[in-house]
């Protein structure tokens, strides 16, 4: 049920002549606590704007607009022609989340402006203000004529009145945005992805996203003089960055700004600037927690193809659902079931997968039916090898096949460095085929989990079947490469995982990789592992591990515990690659959960206990590292014990060396 108090109020609504010779006139919007200000003027014709918070600037006067093909300048020569104020706030419910009830207010200033040219183009910027940052949009609207509308480039920029320490990967390479992070001064930048993550010298934590993307590029940015960002919209293959007809409207530059980093992940600016949900129909999809049949192919124990050591067989499939029943879980993922993997899938090339033909040695409607008799439903798997032209033949086909067999959920993997071995993943294209194929699935009741995908942009507001995506460097590489550094896992909450829920595939216990290729390994302790069910977000979780490694152990007991639907979210603590500590209370009951990780160095925290409820007493049941452990000392050992709590105490937490806590706080 969404809970709505909307409040629209006109508060100014003026038209300006040409006032030519008279000084530009300037507007400025501020956030309804008065945290956050953008000023917005015309300078000699131009449209600029600039951010406050307080009394530190934070954006000096920056540009807007863009160039169109023929090397049309399209920020520059306007006039304003109207300017609106209003205000709105709101209370809605997510379906699911990180939290149940979010507020959405904030003030809007819309400027409509037209070129004094001879075609006269029309462009309206719209400005939101909001106490944990500001957004601004581009709404080119229709002008009369048929127009086939093509951008070359876009010319905001985002003059940063200060240096800082950006947390960065780069843009518009081979392996898409499975990147590890580097810190570098703002100043020094190259092409990065969005989240960018920003310690400012002025003491401010900022975040720079989009969101609401929809038929348009994605926003890189680009380091072009001092400490001046400017967006680069990602390409087509022949250079032209968006092409629409007659109107356009961009998605939202966000900029969020928090006194410190860790309120930047309780900032929920993103989800606020979506739609609303669209779907009539999110019965079929409840947050859960899954295992797979993919580990095993991940760390060389079984082949993702047909072989002697096929992964995906029904033999195995059948097993992992008897374990799956006996442990009390009702989700189980399986890789390589169909036609077309060949040891060489991961390459660029334009595979021929099957999304309907079993593998050799594969029955998948006898593998349903085997899971439904024991309460186990199967999630689905489509990899496309980034060849979407067989993909989208076979779409329709595919998803009413999982809709048959009655499944409803689909993970679909794009892996290849070029969508078609043509288009960035992240351009236009890309854009356009991701909603595509969401709002398809939506048609099949299927929830959508992507993996080499385009970043979140808050779109699971408008479409709850987007439960979650990879989008950054997971798991997986701790079983074939160098593997995360410990600091991977206290940077992520942080810049990724701003932009939405991530399936990192967490829960390895063995996390020595026993059965593993020679000298892989996760880079941090079993303990560490169970603490990111809480502070990495997703509403659906992986537990990773093959089930021999679960088997008979009593930390399963967190992962059976622990939910994957918040009511609240609240950071405790934490520093930018140096560890984080996260609590969170279930949607469906009166516990918490807290998860505190730290990167390769030891550390001892002192957590007070007022997220608490203060009436109330606790059982806390405590999952550390055990005594001595760390990365490289007896990492797998578990320190299990119970401890009576109340809001007024403070538990004194020690983490080695790339570890973490989990614990639960059961309500008495």
């Amino acid at each position: 049920m969404i809970k709505r108090l909307i409040l629209p109020v006109l508060l100014l609504s003026v038209v300006i002549g040409n006032a030519q010779g008279k000084k530009a006139k300037s507007y400025e919007l501020t956030s309804p606590g008065g945290q956050n200000k953008i000023k917005f003027e015309l300078v000699n014709s131009a449209p600029k704007y600039a951010v406050s918070h307080g009394k530190t600037e934070v954006i000096t006067p920056s540009d807007l607009g863009f160039l169109l093909k023929n090397n049309e300048n399209f920020s520059s020569n306007f006039e304003i022609t109207k300017v609106e104020k209003s205000t709105f706030d709101e209370t809605w419910e997510q379906v699911w989340g990180e939290k149940k009830n979010i507020r959405n207010h904030y003030n809007q200033l819309v400027v409509q402006l037209q070129q004094k040219s001879k075609q006269k183009r029309k462009l309206e910027i719209q400005f939101r203000a909001f106490d944990d940052g500001i957004a601004f949009r581009y709404v080119y609207p229709k002008q009369g004529t048929k127009d086939s509308i093509f951008i070359m480039d876009e010319k905001t920029t985002f003059n940063l009145k200060q240096d800082g320490k950006a947390w960065w990967i780069p843009a518009n390479r081979e392996n898409r945005d499975e990147y590890l992070f580097k810190d570098a001064p703002v100043s020094t930048l190259d092409t990065v992805l969005t989240p960018l993550t920003i310690e400012s010298k002025s003491g401010l934590a900022l975040s720079f996203h989009e969101a609401n993307l929809v038929n348009f590029a994605s926003m890189t940015l680009v380091n072009t003089t001092g400490t001046q960002l400017k967006s680069d919209l990602v390409p087509w293959a022949d250079g032209v960055k968006v092409r629409v007809k007659d109107t356009f409207t961009s998605s939202w530059r966000t900029l969020q700004i928090a006194e410190k980093p860790t309120d930047l992940i309780t900032s929920y600016l993103i989800l606020n600037l979506n739609e609303p949900n669209k779907l009539a129909n999110t019965s079929y999809f409840k947050p859960y927690k899954y295992f797979g049949i993919w580990w095993g192919m991940h760390i060389g124990k079984y082949t993702f193809w047909e072989s002697e050591k096929q992964g995906a067989t029904t033999k195995h499939a059948e097993e992992y659902i008897d374990f799956t029943a006996k442990e009390g879980f009702h989700h189980l993922l399986i890789e390589g079931w169909n036609k077309g993997w060949t040891p060489a899938w991961y390459e660029n090339k334009m595979h021929m997968f099957s999304f309907t033909k079993s593998a050799d040695n594969f029955d998948l409607e006898k593998v349903v039916e085997y899971g439904k008799k024991n309460d186990v439903a199967l999630i689905g798997y489509h990899e496309t090898g980034s060849n979407l032209i067989n993909y989208l033949k076979e779409i329709d086909d595919a998803f009413a096949l999982y809709k048959k067999l009655g499944m409803h959920s689909v993970k679909i993997g794009h892996v290849g460095s070029k969508l078609n071995m043509k288009q960035w993943h992240f351009g236009q294209f890309g854009v356009n085929y991701f909603r595509y194929v969401l709002e398809k699935a939506a048609q099949y009741d299927l929830a959508v989990l992507y993996h080499e995908s385009i970043k979140d942009t808050g779109e699971r507001r408008t479409y709850p079947n987007m439960v979650s995506r990879e989008a950054a460097r997971g798991q997986e590489y701790n079983a074939w490469s160098e593997g995360n550094p410990p600091n991977h896992l206290t940077i992520i909450p942080f810049t990724r995982l701003l932009s939405g829920p991530m399936d990192y595939t967490p829960g390895i216990f063995d996390v020595e990789v026993k059965q593993g290729y020679p000298g892989k390994r996760v880079h941090g302790t079993t303990a560490q592992q169970l603490a990111l069910y809480v502070t990495i977000y997703a509403p659906i979780q992986m537990m990773a591990d093959l089930p021999e490694n679960y088997e008979g152990k009593p930390a399963l007991q967190f992962l059976k515990d622990v939910p994957t639907d918040w009511e609240t979210t609240k950071v405790l603590n934490g520093e930018i690659g140096q560890y984080i500590t996260t609590a969170r209370k279930d949607r469906n009951s009166a516990d918490w959960f807290l998860g505190s990780i730290t990167n390769e160095k030891a550390r001892h925290l002192a957590i007070p206990l007022t997220f608490l409820d203060a009436k109330a007493t606790y059982e806390a049941q405590i999952y550390a590292d055990a005594e001595g452990t760390d990365e490289t000392h007896n990492p797998s050992a578990v320190a299990i014990s119970k401890k009576t709590v109340k809001a007024s105490d403070v538990l004194k937490l020690h983490l080695g060396g790339a570890g973490g806590t989990a614990i639960r706080f059961k309500k008495l």
